[in-house]
């Protein structure tokens, strides 16, 4: 497992771990993107900016890495690790950025 993966899966456990309510998992499920798409999403040379990105395409995009249906180098085994509740609180987080 990658440094990225463990940081993700580390920052997961501690939620659910706490019980934290959809509020309070939004900062942590966005650090969980930030070591590829930027502290506030703004993006990192080739990778893609999701700060602002509109909510409703960042769910489809979402599905379509999860399904093998994007070409990608790892956001596909990344995907498959978020519930669709979580990907919805990072839709709406990441869209609400400008």
């Amino acid at each position: 497992m990658t440094r990225k993966q463990l940081l993700a899966v580390s920052l997961l456990a501690g939620i659910a771990a706490t019980g934290a309510k959809a509020d309070d998992r939004t900062p942590l499920l966005a650090q969980s993107c930030a070591g590829c798409h930027g502290q506030s999403g703004e993006g990192m040379g080739e990778i893609a900016r999701i700060a602002g990105y509109d909510r409703t395409a960042f769910i489809a995009i979402w599905e379509e890495f999860r399904n093998d249906e994007r070409p990608a180098t790892i956001m596909n085994r990344i995907a498959r690790g978020y519930t669709d509740d979580e990907v919805a609180i990072l839709a709406d987080y990441f869209s609400s950025i400008e």
